[in-house]
């Protein structure tokens, strides 16, 4: 075996001969038919258009490399598949050519060319199609592709049976890249196993033809799909947002969730990320929309699955001050997109069992919800966390009345006033309004800061608010309208002005979550390394820039663009989006560096500090394009 492997590479030189390649696979028992070989080809087994550059085995029905471009633009990335690391010698391959196309056909050692063979794979302008064909020869094993997920996190959207399979049609996404488009013909209810483990890869595999189904063909069809926004077609700044825009939504075939990535963890308070940019992206097949990936999602924790957010689920006493509201601003996205009326119907008690019981954490009657731990000064213990504070930001001491968590509640409160009147339930939608009127009534308040002019992160139970600029949490605020117009300008001002002063100016990395240290007092992930952004030193300036305090990152710079947007400030937000668009072009918000440390988190000199190594909330600023350029864009929550 060594020794066919080492001529295949001797034969793929580049610059090497048709005639030599021949020579070798005839020694190797291959038939290739040469006849139909382009000129300028040399190596039979490669095919290359603007939209896909493709290696097949040439032992085994297998791909060895895939690189697609969703644009069409030729634009050519790295190789998404692992290295194929042996050979399968019981099959020969025959190559040909029609119409600028290229297909080889799989035969087994010693299987009459007059019989099909079991698998073929055809690759075109626009994709590649899989034909499997059965005959009494033997049954054709599956074909699989195994994506390398440290070189693009790959991931399927569709519709997951109960038996764990996707349903076709499905959408294969490659980050960065683009998204195949999977079809089949010759079967009912066809359907791709699809895994995914955070140290496995991920894996999708086409069923093989059966003699109740003799032959079936699988198309993979490259697209891009995006919001087709005024603007943007011909303006490549864009590029990577047409690429990218649909990288938030990852599934977790296993749990059947919309997670982190597609080998990690669901978090309950991401899923309005998901049902955001869902509600305004275009069907990704026949019959399939992101939307229907997202009640999925929702469906699972209906039928009882955890997420990162709820008791029993990541150290969490209760549900955080963010679950709640994500849950019910992705159902609401669901019912605005159409076609969920009845799914609506079937589930409305629940979605306002969350309601309610948001709304039960007010226990002061002041109209703000309520973290079940204090968010008090020194009430963290030094290492892992054993309890985590309020809401996503889960490494920072956010407690009792979090400011970015009733930011989402008052839009949570908004999405249930119009799920109630969508169901015609007119005394529901005004119990909602009237608690959302509450909310903002309090909101302002409670959280600004006149000693910084900016507000707060959270005022804790013992009165005391605790201010860290934190730019998304301002942003949030002026976004969802719960600032007074005529204050808000000067907020942003402030925080430009810090920005500044700080003197943060990567914006290729994103943005620093807070713009001054955490101190340790309110710290919550202090272990020995430091490695969460908890130092030793009181001040924790040894811990600053580190993962979530002021660490560099795409995650939530989304609240602070579409805030500046709204303000009318576009000089100032283009000069984040436009680098931070340009960094999602070269991938450089995922990927790790040699110590295993990944790029979702940055020091301001580019250190990564990050442990994902892709994580969707990365991404949830593509929305922020849709901001800049849609001429609807409003700051209302609903």
């Amino acid at each position: 075996m060594k020794k066919q492997n080492d001529l295949v590479s001797i034969i793929r030189r580049p610059g090497g001969c048709v005639a030599g390649f021949l020579t070798a696979f005839l020694i190797l028992n291959r038939t290739v038919d040469a006849t139909a070989q382009p000129a300028t080809e040399t190596d039979p087994f490669h095919f290359a258009s603007a939209k896909l550059d493709i290696e097949l085995d040439a032992q085994a029905p297998v791909l060895a490399a895939l690189d697609v471009d969703g644009l069409g633009l030729g634009k050519r990335g790295t190789n998404v598949l692992h290295e194929l690391t042996s050979s399968n010698a019981d099959f020969t391959a025959t190559v040909s050519t029609n119409d600028g196309g290229k297909q080889v056909d799989y035969r087994r050692v010693g299987q009459s060319t007059d019989t099909p063979p079991p698998w073929s794979v055809a690759a075109d302008e626009g994709g590649m199609t899989f034909i499997s064909q059965w005959s009494a020869a033997g049954a054709p094993a599956v074909l699989s592709l195994k994506f390398d997920d440290t070189r693009c996190h790959a991931t399927v959207l569709g519709i997951i049976n109960s038996n764990g399979v996707i349903q076709l049609p499905a959408l294969l996404h490659l980050p960065g890249q683009g998204s195949l488009r999977i079809t089949a013909t010759g079967t009912e209810n066809a359907t791709l196993g699809y895994t995914s483990l955070r140290k496995g890869g991920i894996t999708v595999t086409f069923p093989a033809a059966t003699a109740a189904a003799p032959q079936v063909e699988y198309r993979l069809e490259v697209t891009a799909i995006y919001p087709d926004l005024p603007g943007i077609a011909d303006d490549h700044r864009f590029d990577s947002f047409r690429r990218n825009w649909l990288d938030v939504l990852q599934l977790n075939p296993g749990s059947r969730q919309l997670a982190n990535n597609s080998g990690s963890t669901s978090c309950a308070f991401c899923y309005y990320e998901y049902g955001d940019i869902a509600l305004k992206t275009p069907p990704l097949a026949d019959g399939l929309t992101a939307l229907d990936v997202v009640r999925q999602t929702l469906d699972a924790i209906f039928a009882g699955a955890k997420a990162y957010g709820m008791p029993a689920k990541g150290n969490f006493p209760a549900e955080s001050s963010d679950t709640f509201p994500s849950f019910i601003i992705a159902a609401d996205d669901c019912v605005l997109g159409g076609g969920s009326d009845a799914w609506l119907a079937a589930n409305y008690t629940k979605i306002k069992g969350w309601a309610d019981k948001m709304l039960a954490t007010d226990t002061n009657g002041d109209g703000l919800v309520k973290y079940i731990m204090s968010g008090n000064s020194g009430t963290w213990p030094p290492g892992f966390p054993k309890i985590r504070p309020a809401n996503w930001w889960d490494t920072i001491g956010f407690g009792y009345e979090d400011a970015y968590g009733n930011a989402l509640a008052y839009r949570s409160l908004g999405c249930m006033a119009h799920m109630a009147a969508q169901l015609g339930n007119t005394k529901d939608a005004k119990h909602y309004r009237i608690a959302a009127k509450k909310l903002k009534a309090a909101y302002f308040k409670t959280f600004y800061d006149p000693a910084t002019g900016v507000i707060g992160g959270w005022r804790s139970a013992d009165g005391q608010l605790h201010d860290y600029y934190f730019l998304w949490v301002n942003g949030i605020a002026i976004r969802y309208g719960l600032v007074p117009p005529a204050k808000a300008g000067a907020i942003m001002d402030k925080l430009m002005a810090k920005m500044s002063e700080v003197g943060y100016t990567n914006f290729n990395m994103g943005l620093p979550g807070n713009l001054i240290t955490v101190t340790l007092k309110d710290y919550v992930h202090r272990t020995p390394d430091g490695r969460f952004g908890g130092g030793v030193r009181p001040d924790n300036a040894d811990g600053f820039q580190k993962y979530e305090n002021g660490g560099a990152t795409g995650c939530f710079a989304y609240f602070t663009l579409a805030a500046l947007y709204d303000l009318g400030r576009r000089d100032t937000a283009d000069a984040i989006l436009f680098p931070m668009l340009a960094e999602y072009s070269r991938g450089g918000f995922e990927g790790r560096n040699a110590l295993g440390l990944s790029n979702d988190w940055r020091m301001w000199d580019g250190t990564a500090k990050g442990y994902e190594g892709f994580l969707t909330d990365n991404y949830y600023t593509m929305l922020a394009v849709w901001e800049r350029q849609s001429t609807n864009s409003s700051n209302s929550p609903r």
